[in-house]
């Protein structure tokens, strides 16, 4: 993001600080998460939303009902999945929250940062002590502090057409040298047999809304021994323009510029919701993405015309992206009771085990609950490998007080390289690392 809209976002943030500020909210909202000073109607509705497609807020309609049924707490639902955070901003500025929010990890920064929400006593929720550590980690701010509770956790895992790779008979990718190997034979070599030039090795979603491309760029670039952050001590360094980054970049740069380009066309300001078709409809044969994807491919491709394996390692690794979905309490709400007792039901293993058995999309992948089994819910090896890589090899973003303008500028970056194929990826990723520095400084956090 150049400086100036990285300004603009700043200001932005601190007009709706001032707006809460101006209600008369606390610096230091209560454990409940609510601020008392920004008053909202005690009588209004219990207001709950998520960030969901139509087929997750089916989910989440039968999960809140059950929750109703047990408390007698009436949940106003409002599942959102176009212009979400944009919504939050709108509703912030006319000082009128929503009382509970279920969305990604990634919101936890913004919403500290703009008072949003409150600190969370972990201590003070039942059945918290269930939820294990790692993913109570999804909660913590850079100061230590939690102001968030886990609701679900995931990690990136590799998904291959099955029966375009045996065709072609291409072993299983190990290495990025396979991957590549196998990608360009997806592009080149008519694995699906219709005699045309119109299938392509990988499938990105590359635009830059929300950061997407260096979301999905994260893990590779982990896996060349590259970073965008790299902590010292409690504070940190910009790592974006390390070799082993330059690399990985570079690495990336073949498959959208090399001959054949192996990424479908239009990957540049290729959203998720649309990336997923080109998979599901045979022009796609690897997709990098997470486990919530697994039902829907089932019923429109056909479970065994795939599968899923932890991704191929690279100079540095297999590590992935992990993380997942949070449960905010929103400032202002004068419904702390219900706020926490419908956190409370959402991380029980009943809740979560229901999140699970969504058909065709769980909103709980990897549950946060540890009495919660994942072999025996899903009975399925794909979940399986997502359980194990997300042990053994994941990782969330640096936990810096707000990422996301490092993951917006670094995907407009890389969307800017990856466009134009030119030949200095490494000047191009100095400055942003120059940009990226202010952005630690303005934060904080930098060494």
């Amino acid at each position: 993001m150049p400086r100036s809209r990285s300004a603009t976002a700043a200001v932005a943030l601190a007009a709706v600080g001032a707006v809460l500020a101006g209600c008369g909210s606390s610096a230091t909202p209560s454990s409940s998460g609510s601020a008392p000073g920004v008053a909202q109607d005690p009588n209004a509705p219990f207001e709950v939303w998520t960030r969901s497609t139509e087929a997750t807020a089916k989910v989440y309609t039968k999960i809140f009902a059950d929750f109703e049924a047990k408390t007698g707490v009436k949940v106003d639902y409002k599942p959102i999945f176009a212009d979400f955070d944009k919504q939050i901003q709108q509703r912030a500025a006319s000082k009128d929250l929503p009382d509970l929010v279920v969305t990604d990890t990634g919101s936890l920064g913004v919403f500290t940062s703009q008072g949003l929400v409150g600190e969370i006593d972990k201590g003070s929720i039942a059945g918290g002590g269930d939820v294990v550590e790692r993913a109570w980690n999804n909660g913590k701010a850079s100061d230590g502090k939690y102001y968030a509770i886990p609701f679900s956790t995931q990690a990136m895992v590799t998904l291959i057409r099955k029966d375009w790779r045996e065709k072609l008979g291409k072993p299983v990718p190990k290495t990025w040298d396979d991957l590549l190997d196998l990608a360009t034979a997806f592009t080149k070599d008519d694995p699906d047999g219709n005699g045309q030039a119109d299938t392509y090795g990988m499938l990105v979603p590359g635009t830059t809304d929300r950061g997407y491309l260096g979301w999905w760029a994260a893990s590779y670039i982990w896996q060349g021994g590259g970073d965008i952050l790299k902590q010292d001590g409690d504070k940190f360094t910009v790592a974006v323009d390390s070799p082993e980054t330059v690399k990985a970049v570079d690495f990336l740069k073949k498959s959208f510029c090399g001959d054949p380009k192996l990424i479908q066309p239009g990957a540049l300001t290729t959203g998720t919701n649309d990336a997923h078709a080109f998979f599901e409809t045979g022009k796609t044969g690897i997709y990098e993405t997470g486990p919530y994807m697994f039902g829907r491919f089932d019923k429109n491709l056909g479970k065994d015309k795939y599968e899923v394996i932890a991704a191929p390692k690279g100079p540095a690794g297999d590590t992935v992206l992990g993380e997942g979905e949070n449960i905010y309490l929103m400032a202002g709400s004068p419904r702390a009771d219900a706020q926490k007792k419908l956190a409370e039901y959402l991380i029980s293993a009943e809740a979560q085990t229901a999140g699970m058995k969504g058909d065709p999309t769980p909103v709980v992948r990897l549950p946060v609950n540890s009495k919660v089994d994942v072999n025996a819910v899903y009975n399925d090896p794909r979940w399986a490998t997502t359980a194990k890589v997300y042990s053994d090899s994941a990782r969330p973003f640096p936990s810096v007080p707000n990422f996301q303008p490092f993951r917006q500028q670094f995907s407009e970056t890389l969307n800017s390289i990856f466009s134009t194929c030119g030949p200095d990826s490494k000047g191009d990723l100095g400055k942003l690392a120059e940009n990226l520095k202010k952005e630690l400084q303005t934060q904080g956090m930098a060494k």
